[in-house]
């Protein structure tokens, strides 16, 4: 059935809408947390969105080697905001984009093989490890209630004021409204927090003055990157969580458009998120994944062709070419930010926890699993010089929560759950013989 090309573009539009809060403002938390200038802001937004479009592509456009073919659109996630603002704080800009390229590789490479190793992250691990991602990101967010780290009115009551007052509204419109306007709560909240600060005085539109009306991407744009094994292993693990997620929403959107998905689509939809990686590496942008968000817009429109993502795509890929509209985003204030914050990494949590309600919890083994791995992510978080008198090689391994929190659950959920399964069909193959 052809379809109007008006309509086409309406429908493309809402889809960028729907993802717009969830992909700016990851580079807008991460930017802000490693002290960013302005222009730096506004370049890594743009190039944010237009990588997000090339990203979407990627997975669309079915061929031999990658792309599921699905009405898929890639954002930037968010289970890699806490780990890359840990790894630039410690190591560096230059290590993040190290570690977001090897980890593109490494899921290029293993997309064949990830089938087999998903018994490795059952939701006891899945669950536990966005757990501890969503809680480490709290602390980011209250800093930014408060009207952002360092800041001379830190903690005042018109920066309270706002970050509560912008929460309120995200939830109330998210209690009275509908369909669309619904999935894009956020961003009207984000849009209404920073109109009532401009009457404040709180909002600075300098930088949309400063920035031009086109640039041309540049690859390495915050320098070359540089290669350490800590951030290589932290952007390692994110991957595989950010894959187990992905094959849920490949799944979820299989079965809306009646199509049954097959081992050799799960490989080329993981190849595509490996290329997409790569890209945002390359580029100095981030790691993408599945917007589950847009998977629900497909639900309520009923609108299931590919047309309708490569117009989205398209849209976003100009979008970033043209920095003012990236700039405008870096004026929304600290404390309006960190409002909406709340609620979003919040979901985070609440994603960790819904994973884990899949867990049996009849079993001690499973609860002794979340309770080490996400008191140990926590721990390492709260008390970063827990391991300081390591040795450096063992030491990779603990400084960081997320990867410390992780490497429990994996572990501990291979000696209780994979190393028992074992065991029990080593003893049903030997009761037959016994008898």
């Amino acid at each position: 059935m052809k379809q109007h090309p008006f309509k086409i573009a309406s429908l493309g539009i809402q889809h960028v809408l729907a993802m717009y809060a969830g992909a700016v403002i990851v580079p807008l938390i991460i930017g802000g947390a490693l002290g960013l200038s302005g222009e730096q802001l506004t370049y890594l937004v743009s190039i944010d969105i237009m990588t997000s479009g090339l990203a979407t592509i990627l997975q669309v456009w079915r061929n031999k080697y990658f792309g599921i073919g699905l009405p898929i659109v890639l954002g930037c996630t968010f289970t890699a905001v806490a780990p890359i603002i840990a790894i630039g704080n410690s190591y560096g800009i230059s290590a993040i984009y190290g570690a977001i390229i090897v980890s593109g590789i490494f899921v290029v490479l293993i997309g064949k093989y990830f089938g087999k190793l998903v018994r490795f992250f059952p939701p006891v691990v899945t669950g536990s490890v966005v757990t501890i991602i969503g809680i480490t990101l709290v602390p980011v967010a209250m800093n930014n209630m408060a009207g952002g780290q360092g800041s001379s009115d830190f903690g005042s009551l018109s920066n309270i004021g706002l970050a509560f007052g912008t929460l309120v509204f995200i939830v109330l419109l998210f209690r009275f409204s509908k369909g669309f306007i619904r999935s894009i709560s956020i961003l009207i909240g984000l849009i209404a927090g920073t109109i009532v600060a401009f009457f404040m005085g709180k909002v600075d539109f300098s930088a949309v003055g400063d920035a031009s009306w086109l640039h041309v991407a540049k690859p390495f744009y915050f320098g070359m990157p540089t290669f350490e094994i800590t951030p290589i292993i932290t952007m390692i693990l994110v991957a595989m969580v950010s894959l187990v997620e992905s094959s849920g929403v490949y799944f979820a959107l299989g079965d809306i458009c009646g199509k049954k998905i097959e081992e050799k689509d799960l490989v080329k939809g993981y190849r595509a998120e490996g290329l997409a990686s790569i890209i945002g590496g390359i580029f100095n942008s981030f790691p993408y994944t599945t917007y589950s968000q847009n998977v629900g817009l497909i639900q309520i429109s009923g609108v299931r062709t590919n047309n309708v993502i490569y117009t989205a795509a398209g849209m976003l890929i100009l979008l970033g070419f043209v920095p003012k509209i990236g700039a405008l985003t870096t004026v929304i204030p600290p404390s309006v930010l960190g409002g909406a914050m709340i609620a979003m990494f919040g979901m985070v949590v609440a994603s960790g926890i819904k994973m884990l309600s899949k867990v049996e919890f009849a079993s001690q083994e499973n609860l002794l699993i979340i309770a080490c791995s996400v008191g140990m992510g926590l721990g390492v978080s709260v008390v970063p010089g827990l391991f300081s008198q390591l040795p450096e090689n063992i030491r990779i391994l603990t400084e960081n929560g997320i990867v410390a929190g992780s490497l429990t659950a994996i572990l501990l959920n291979i000696l209780f759950n994979e190393l028992k399964l074992k065991q029990k069909k080593a003893e049903i193959i030997e009761e037959p013989k016994a008898s």
